[in-house]
């Protein structure tokens, strides 16, 4: 840690609160515990989660850092006792449980994973809150198998454009839902076979049309509200909606008749809280089967912009109007 700068720039919440509560200042460096990795940051992906962390809706899980951002790349500066498998010098990007917003962040080493063959630091940044959401809900809770297919909800998000290549390079029918006809036809150029324009569509007809009115086996869904009856439609026999949020809100009204005949399930998880073992769990499953699809150009996430960190109040801002497509990322000099 000798070698090390004594401070580091970062961005902190002032208090909760729209973007402009994201204030640049100057932090120590974290010092890594046993089992963690300290990592020179070089770019961190900017996410829904850290949006609700900055406006007080997101509580911390004990022992973490205050500083939002939960996905990283850049080069492990120093190890903590007991860390096996990874050294000073080593590229990678991981899942942080929070600090991510700053020039140095610690986080458990079995959460970094390699950055894959032909990515820059800022397309690898863009990969962890992603790629772990969309494997955890679409194909471990989801249980997508060979031959099933995927609604997504939001497709021209971070989360929807990762889940619409990685579903469609293992095989499956994919349709999305997305707020403009330019975003339908970008996501249809990631692998959607069907771009379904929300403010215009109708998104039960047309999978239910395009599927001979079987309806779809999964629905990713980070809409809720009254969005959730509709997808009970839209849901083929022993079909399953999977929630990751409710951006249109925390409660609907159900028939829960259409749920018993179709043997519905509804399953929903947040990432944060879960322990190291699971998201070490995770990394590797990623690392095995979406890993080879990155490195052989079958799935590469999409960057909309960047933005230095100190601007992370702009990034936050252009999140939060979901006029862009894929993700935004901030870089540290």
């Amino acid at each position: 840690m000798t070698a090390l700068p004594a401070s580091m720039p970062a961005v902190e919440i002032e208090t909760p609160g729209g973007p402009e509560v994201l204030k640049p200042v100057t932090r120590a460096l974290p010092v890594p515990r046993g089992g963690e990795v300290l990592i020179r940051v070089v770019a961190a992906g900017v996410n829904r989660p850290d949006v609700m962390q900055r406006q007080g809706l997101y509580p911390l899980p004990p022992g973490v850092s205050d500083l939002p951002g939960l996905e990283v790349a850049g080069t492990i500066a120093a190890v903590g006792a007991d860390v096996t498998g990874l050294a000073i010098g080593d590229a990678v990007c991981a899942l942080t449980p929070g600090g991510g917003y700053a020039g140095y962040c610690t986080t458990p080493a079995p959460q970094c994973l390699p950055i894959p063959a032909g990515l820059s630091m800022i397309e690898a940044a863009a990969l962890p809150e992603t790629c772990f959401t969309v494997w955890i809900n679409v194909f471990d809770r989801g249980r997508l198998a060979p031959g099933e297919t995927l609604l997504v909800q939001g497709g021209a998000s971070g989360i929807g454009t990762t889940a619409i290549q990685i579903a469609a390079a293992r095989g499956h029918r994919v349709f999305v839902t997305a707020g403009t006809d330019d975003k339908c036809r970008a996501c249809e150029a990631l692998g959607a076979e069907r771009g379904i324009n929300y403010r215009t569509e109708d998104f039960v007809e047309i999978v239910r049309a395009a599927t001979d009115g079987r309806g779809v086996d999964v629905i990713l869904d980070m809409v809720g509200g009254d969005y959730v009856p509709r997808e009970i439609k839209a849901l083929a026999v022993d079909g399953r909606l999977s929630l990751i949020a409710f951006l249109g809100g925390t409660r609907t009204t159900l028939d829960l008749a259409e749920v018993l005949y179709k043997r519905l399930t509804l399953t929903a998880s947040t990432l944060r809280p879960r322990s190291v073992e699971y998201k070490a769990a995770i990394a590797r499953a990623l690392e095995r089967e979406v890993w080879p699809l990155i490195a052989a150009g079958r799935v590469r996430p999409v960057i909309h912009r960047t933005f230095p960190l100190a601007q992370a109040a702009q990034a936050h801002t252009l999140l939060e109007s979901s006029t862009h497509t894929g993700k935004i990322v901030l870089t540290v000099d």
